[in-house]
């Protein structure tokens, strides 16, 4: 259908030729997402394979010393009078290959196990006393083995850097060129390399606190790491895809759970992130609308909501809607019966989607506001002119513009309500109780459900393959609607 077309037919007739057409090209879409990640995944792959080929170059091109520092790291610097340089190389080389031969390897040579001693007692023969040895923990041979190829992967680039280094001392010198002294390097690092300076304590922290976490969460999903097989008493192994098997059908109680969950999820998400966006949009065009009288005030109202950490306006929430709460006594004391606002699945969901809208609106409300005060008032005023209805002028100017500028604003929202913790557990935690849902409640969302697998009963492999779906859930979702969105496609400007 083409522009005037559109132009041409009811506002709800759009709406649905737009929604058809969105669900059309979601296959499409859905493929560009995997394009990029294989694009991605060649060109670390390519990376990879140019470090080989540099790393041949080098050897078959580097003279006596070079070659020399490919078993000595650092050598090929330390020969050509870069001292420091090349003492640093070594120094850390050596301090990285004791960690991992004098303490990582006995951990990472029991990865393929992950432990197989259990603590089994034995008579000394020389006392006649029942020993006991000392048990396999198989959590530490996991989480010590991936520290240990991390720390693996940071000798090798160091071990390539330091022949790096030494190569191209030994190019400078053949060129008749000046080799570079420490200071002068030193130096280099808050001029050209600033950005190396800067960005590498964050990386090692990154490493050390989000990556090494993160594999080794995911490595969890493929063990058999619940509240049966508890280290160091009981130890856990791998079990391949045992445990996604069991979410996708092989075990009917944790994958309708997961379904049944996952469209709560959904539908949470995507009510919650709307109708705090319209109605915080709205709130922000009535406030600035001509003619409203104290609109610092109005705006100063709202905003306390803000100013209440959100913990103390939701379990106060709770406590007034709660069965024996303050708003059934009043119900009571009026005649009329006690509502179960929470007790009940259906009404417990409508409650938290209204209580959340109490909490989020003003959010909304600060964010809209700014951007509605620099949309052109000349397209206002050619609305007015060309004789358009209020709620067309809002459809067409308002919307779209909003729509436009905060897009990512949007998409990180729904990302944000798809793993609200606060919300669903402070107001509810997951309740009321549903016999056919494993350890989960009627209200609770995937990310709730992973705080209970995990907290209340240890049924870590679960919630370990709860977490990688919920984040390739999010992943995919945010890259399918970014690139859908207007924001992405003409980011110069706006139509």
């Amino acid at each position: 259908m083409d522009e005037l077309n559109m132009h041409t037919i009811s506002p709800v007739a759009r709406f649905f030729y737009k929604l058809y057409y969105v669900i059309l090209s979601l296959p499409g879409n859905v493929w560009k997402v995997i394009k990029a990640a294989g694009r991605g995944i060649r060109g670390f792959v390519c990376s990879i394979g140019r470090g080989f080929t540099n790393y041949g170059t080098m050897f078959v091109k580097g003279d006596f010393f070079t070659k020399i520092s490919f078993v000595i790291p650092g050598f090929g610097c330390i020969a050509r009078k870069q001292f420091i340089k090349g003492l640093l190389f070594l120094l850390v080389s050596v301090l990285l290959l004791y960690f991992i031969f004098s303490f990582g390897w006995q951990y990472l040579s029991d990865i393929g196990t992950l432990g197989t001693n259990t603590g089994e007692e034995a008579i000394d023969p020389n006392t006649g006393l029942i020993m006991y040895s000392l048990p396999d923990n198989s959590m530490l041979i996991l989480l010590y083995s991936v520290m240990t190829l991390l720390v693996m992967i940071v000798f090798l680039a160091l071990y390539y850097a330091s022949i790096s280094a030494g190569y191209k001392a030994q190019v400078l010198k053949n060129e008749g060129k000046p080799i570079p002294s420490f200071i002068e390097e030193s130096k280099n690092l808050f001029n050209e390399k600033y950005h190396i300076t800067l960005l590498s304590l964050p990386t090692a922290m990154s490493a050390l606190f989000i990556i090494l976490p993160v594999v080794f969460m995911v490595l969890i999903a493929f063990t058999s790491f619940d509240r049966n097989h508890q280290p160091p008493g009981n130890l856990f192994t791998w079990v391949g895809l045992e445990n996604f098997s069991d979410v996708f059908g092989n075990n009917p109680s944790k994958s309708y759970t997961f379904q049944h969950l996952l469209q709560w999820t959904v539908i949470w998400a995507v009510v919650a992130t709307v109708t705090n966006y319209i109605l915080g949009m709205l709130l922000a065009m009535l406030i600035n609308k001509k003619g409203v009288r104290l609109k610092k005030l109005w705006r100063t109202i709202f905003v306390l909501t803000i100013a209440v950490p959100q913990f103390v306006s939701l379990l106060l929430m709770r406590r007034l809607f709660d069965d024996q709460g303050t708003v059934n006594v009043i119900l009571k004391q009026l005649g009329f019966d006690a509502v179960n606002f929470l007790s009940n699945a259906t009404n417990a969901r409508i409650m938290v989607i209204v209580i959340n809208m109490w909490v989020g609106v003003p959010y909304s409300m600060l964010i809209t506001s700014g951007i509605l005060m620099n949309i052109p008032a000349d397209l206002y005023e050619s609305a007015r002119i060309d004789g358009a209805s209020p709620f067309k002028t809002f459809s067409k100017i308002t919307l779209p513009y909003m729509l436009f500028v905060t897009g990512p604003y949007l998409i990180t929202q729904f990302v944000g309500n798809f793993n609200n913790f606060n919300v669903i557990y402070l107001l509810t935690q997951g309740e009321p109780g549903n016999v056919r849902l494993y350890q989960a409640g009627d209200t609770d969302l995937l990310v709730t459900w992973l705080y209970k697998l995990t907290v209340n009963f240890q049924d870590y492999n679960l919630a370990s393959v709860i977490g990688i779906l919920v984040f390739v859930i999010s992943a995919v979702l945010s890259l399918i609607v970014y690139n859908s969105s207007s924001s992405a496609k003409g980011e110069e400007e706006f139509q």
